[in-house]
């Protein structure tokens, strides 16, 4: 086999040679490590490679599934090589968050769901670039540099995830976690050409995650298919020994397409790309349905006043700010000073408004049999590095909020959410699609996205771009 399509092979496959004797972990790190030192100068997806440790772990690996007699095998994810977020707790390994003044912070325990990998026999190649404390969508990281689109090197991989996304797009490592506490994984995943998968709220433990707004954190996974999302899902919940789930068999499902909000504002490619997979669910017989959940329209204002309240308080909670102020960027700076300023009424009031939500949106899905909303994941694709508004339909918007809009509602209700890849730009860009799933039924969301990921163009890779 060239060493050039290990890259390319999913989690199953790559197990698969292992348990054939066919390859080995130590093999496959070594190729990723080779790979990051080839590309991440470029990208700088990585803040921290840790090849010491990840050898370490591929020569374990090797042992424990070496010989079939004695074989300890951990399952799906033994032996497989995977990024981190870099505001997950590493013991031992510096854990930046992206921040000027924690490059030096390293934690003495691991967070709980890098225990769960570790339990799961996964490698550890590194931690991710991130947009400051994950409170941003581009990964403009003014401390440690911008991450750079594998597709095109000249723009925004997305945020806050945008390493972990640009690490799995370029082939530095086979799957990635992130957090998405107002789409820092699904955006991402879109504007990189990768699946992110962010689960139900509580699904996945962030205990050890430095957060960012604890009413709407979340954690979850970036890879290049749904099986292989799904995969490293199942290692890091909470009551799971790294199996694998269970097969996608649900055929059909009842997508809804909601009324209010998600078609306002898209450009003209996202739409067409959007009205495309449509066409191609429909022929291949999923039900359409139109769904009215007017509370959409109040997502944005409430979002934001939680998050901009809950991350103030918990900076100050560190004493961080404004002890360290002028040592933040300025974009998250100015937040943490918004944050400051909302008071215990709006935030009560975007509290209420949040359970209002929720409510309405279980009640609407629930009422209509629908199985998840099928949407863009976001109205644009990755904007250039530093493009601070975009034009649509003449008008121009912030493009932070642009790339924010459609992905809040799912975390405001708590819900599981999953962007894959639909179609490309005239210029080579990816588009993703978004379904967002009804509460706490992350397997059967991630059983329906396997479905239609089949039925969806393939859009190629950024490994070699």
């Amino acid at each position: 086999m060239a060493k050039t399509d290990l890259a390319s092979l999913s989690i199953p496959e790559l197990g698969s040679l292992f348990r054939s004797g066919k390859l080995s972990p130590v093999e496959l790190t070594q190729h990723f490590l080779a790979r990051i030192d080839r590309r991440n100068p470029e990208l700088n997806a990585y803040l921290t490679v840790t090849p010491e440790l990840a050898l370490v772990q591929a020569r374990q690996a090797e042992k424990e599934l070496g010989h079939r007699k004695s074989r300890n095998d951990r399952g799906a994810l033994h032996g497989i090589p995977i990024s981190l977020k870099d505001n997950i707790h590493t013991a031992g390994i510096r854990t930046t968050a992206g921040a000027k003044f924690l490059k030096d912070f390293v934690p003495e325990k691991d967070a709980r769901l890098v225990a769960k990998l570790k339990t799961a026999g996964a490698i550890l190649l590194g931690k991710t670039n991130l947009h400051e404390f994950a409170y941003g969508v581009t990964t403009n990281n003014p401390h440690y540099g911008p991450t750079r689109n594998p597709w095109d090197a000249n723009r925004i991989p997305g945020g806050s995830s945008g390493g972990a996304a640009a690490a799995v797009a370029a082939g530095l490592c086979v799957a990635a976690i992130g957090t998405d506490t107002g789409g820092s994984i699904r955006i991402p995943a879109s504007l990189c050409g990768a699946v992110g998968f962010k689960p139900a709220l509580r699904s996945v433990s962030v205990d050890g995650v430095i957060p960012l707004s604890p009413t709407l954190d979340c954690a979850g996974s970036l890879a290049r298919s749904v099986e292989d999302a799904a995969l490293v899902f199942s290692a890091i919940q909470p009551h799971t020994k790294g199996a694998a789930p269970k097969s996608f068999t649900k055929k059909k499902s009842v997508l809804g397409i909601p009324k209010e909000f998600f078609f306002d504002m898209l450009s003209p490619e996202t739409s067409a790309s959007f009205e495309s997979a449509l066409k191609l669910l429909r022929k291949a017989g999923y039900e359409m349905k139109e769904i009215s959940i007017p509370l959409l329209n109040n997502t944005e204002n409430a979002g934001n006043n939680i998050a901009w309240a809950e991350a103030t308080h918990y900076h100050q909670k560190m004493g961080w700010f404004p002890k360290h102020a002028a040592d933040y960027g300025e974009d998250v700076r100015a937040r943490l000073e918004i944050g400051a300023r909302v008071s215990a009424t709006a935030y009560l009031e975007a509290m209420e408004q949040r359970e209002a939500f929720i409510q309405q949106f279980d009640s609407a899905l629930a009422e209509t049999k629908i199985d998840a909303l099928i949407v863009p994941t976001t109205p644009i694709a990755a904007p250039l590095i530093g493009e601070e508004s975009t034009t649509i339909a003449g008008k121009d918007h912030a493009t932070r909020a642009l790339l924010l809009r459609l992905n809040r509602p799912a975390n405001l209700a708590g819900v599981p959410a999953i962007s894959i890849p639909c179609g490309l730009t005239a210029s080579g860009l990816p588009i993703g699609l978004q379904l967002i799933g009804r509460s706490q039924l992350d397997s059967s969301l991630l059983a329906l996205a396997g479905n239609i990921e089949k039925l969806l163009p393939a859009i190629g890779n950024a490994l070699d771009a």
